[in-house]
């Protein structure tokens, strides 16, 4: 605009950030502008969606006899999901396209990210080695937060918009605070970028750690004495000009791989695999859904559903009977009300697949009128989703629907067992509860009555045995063993004890039996622990259920960046 004479000081351009009512001046400038011969930009149109086709109609009146000048320019966020996608498609046919796609890769990000100052902002700190040093740590930190994404929940719990913004007002701070004051504040400086600069974006207190640590390991003092290193054999830089840091990137970065991150090779195959997943899924969601015999002869798509829900209605057991279970209850221990508590939300979800089930039978017998909520649950079927109304009864996971069902049956015969007489089981299968915080917190509040100590001076420790689940014939006297337990991003040494690296192609080893205890706070030993996170599934973020302590030789600063966490579900 400028280089053609298109100004806001010559007033031929036109700049309307859309939303909160100005839509109306959006279509003035619009008028004048075609008149005029003006530029005119509508910034973020994808907030007015109900405005949108009056866009198009006035864009459609000026394609004909406006000034030969004028020129209409639109920006809009990427749409999150296909429901999102409401730019008419007459303003999408009729403009020319231009998409801003984040660069790909650590070489790009941190090159990019450089690009953000020159020379002359190496040059403006009277502390210039400092400066340069923390300035180009910083630039390596905000290349890996943003690319991390695509590590998936295993990279961040959630996904965060960090933006160039952050790192440029980052710096400022660095600036500022190097002129005041002749030593470098590392402590004041890690906390204004991680807690408010980039923190300000973060809402899962998991995320906080991670962008905490890699702080930790990026800026301190080690970092003046050339002893630092962003990652393994990548040193931090030491005193260049800016084209010599630019060049540094290209000679001195290795090769991209998810170690530039601080995380273990699988992680990367873990994050391929879920992609294919995803595609195929796709692709298969795309296949015609006429009546007709499939491919292969195997039969129709009504025959397909006819046969799973025969056969899911068959396996499906009865209902607990809830009065017959109240009445065997002896006490209502904590360990007791948990099991009730699990047997009704089963009742629930078992009654609902029933429910469905029966009334799909009778839509594809022509005996029901087929509605929409029917011709779902016969897509989900038919494509093995697990179907929506299951869901919102059911538990986190995210498995197909035949590893789910299967595993609901798994889930139903644990109940049974333990129903019959209500004592302990010699393991719990912590993954087959709806609810596994319930019966955490029941350990508590066992052993808590049992010692008369106060329940909210009460942590529980883990400990990990060398044994599997058949090994164990009868529950502790106090605590309880669970298993079912899996370890992404490492795996668990049993001979040492201890965190260890994980093997390749092994992304989610299995965990021995671990032995739950409840006891008061003060007598924990944090030394050497890395605190995990344990998630029901590897989805993670809102999948969270509780925190155990694990032994660690190496420092658990290690195990955070490589994103370690204990999951119920694989």
């Amino acid at each position: 605009g400028k280089k053609l004479g298109y100004t806001f000081n010559h007033g031929n351009l036109h700049n309307v950030s859309l939303g909160q009512g100005q839509e109306v001046v959006a279509e003035q400038a619009l008028d004048l502008a075609a008149q005029e011969g003006h530029w005119v930009i509508l910034q973020n149109i994808h907030l007015v969606a109900k405005w949108l086709s009056s866009l198009e109609k006035k864009l459609e009146q000026h394609s004909e006899g406006s000034h030969r000048d004028f020129r209409v320019f639109v920006s809009a966020e990427p749409a999150p999901c296909p429901e999102s996608h409401v730019i008419p498609q007459g303003i999408l046919e009729n403009s020319i396209k231009i998409t801003s796609e984040a660069p790909t890769g650590m070489h790009a990000n941190l090159h990019k990210a450089l690009d953000n100052f020159s020379q002359d902002t190496l040059e403006m700190c009277s502390q210039e080695k400092e400066f340069k040093s923390i300035l180009f740590a910083l630039c390596y930190f905000h290349a890996v937060v943003a690319e991390r994404r695509k590590f998936g929940p295993q990279g961040w719990n959630r996904s965060y918009p960090f933006s160039t913004g952050d790192l440029t007002i980052s710096v400022s701070v660095l600036y500022n605070y190097l002129e005041a004051s002749s030593k470098v504040p590392y402590d004041d400086l890690r906390y204004l970028v991680g807690e408010i600069m980039y923190g300000g974006h973060i809402t899962d207190d998991w995320d906080r750690r991670l962008c905490k640590t890699y702080l930790e390991e990026f800026i301190k003092p080690e970092m003046l004495e050339g002893e630092l290193c962003l990652a393994p054999g990548f040193p931090l830089p030491g005193n260049m000009d800016y084209n010599g840091y630019h060049q540094y990137i290209d000679d001195a970065l290795p090769p991209e791989s998810p170690h530039l991150y601080g995380l273990h090779p699988n992680a990367e195959i873990g994050f391929l695999t879920q992609r294919s997943e995803q595609l195929l899924r796709t692709v298969l969601e795309l296949q015609p859904r006429d009546g007709s015999v499939a491919e292969g002869g195997v039969g129709t798509r009504e025959e397909t559903v006819q046969a799973l829900l025969e056969e899911m209605l068959e396996k499906l057991t009865d209902e607990f009977n809830m009065a017959e279970l109240m009445a065997k209850v002896e006490e209502r221990t904590p360990y007791a009300v948990v099991a009730l508590q699990e047997c009704e939300r089963m009742n629930a979800l078992t009654a609902e697949i029933r429910r469905s089930l029966a009334e799909l039978e009778l839509g594809l017998k022509g005996e029901l009128t087929m509605t929409s909520d029917m011709e779902n649950l016969q897509n989900s079927l038919f494509l093995d989703t697990v179907p929506e109304s299951w869901v919102k009864r059911s538990y986190p996971s995210t498995a197909s629907l035949g590893s789910w069902f299967a595993d609901l049956l798994a889930r139903i015969n644990e109940l049974e067992a333990w129903t019959r007489d209500f004592s302990l089981p010699s393991t719990l299968w912590l993954g087959g509860f709806f609810n596994p915080q319930s019966i955490l917190t029941a350990i508590m509040q066992t052993t808590a009555r049992k010692n008369k100590w106060p329940l909210d001076k009460m942590t529980l420790q883990c400990d990990v045995t060398k044994k599997s689940r058949e090994d164990f014939a009868s529950a502790p006297r106090e605590g309880a063993y669970v298993h079912g337990l899996f370890m992404e991003g490492a795996r668990w040494d049993a001979q040492t004890g201890i965190i260890t690296d994980a093997r390749l192609k092994e992304l989610t080893p299995a965990m021995p039996v671990m032995f739950i205890r409840a006891i008061p706070d003060d007598k924990q030993d944090t030394r050497a622990m890395y605190p995990c996170p344990l998630y029901k599934t590897r989805q993670r973020g809102p999948t969270y259920v509780w925190t155990f302590n694990l032994k660690t030789k190496e420092n658990p600063s290690k195990w955070v960046l490589a994103g370690v966490a204990l999951l119920l579900q694989i």
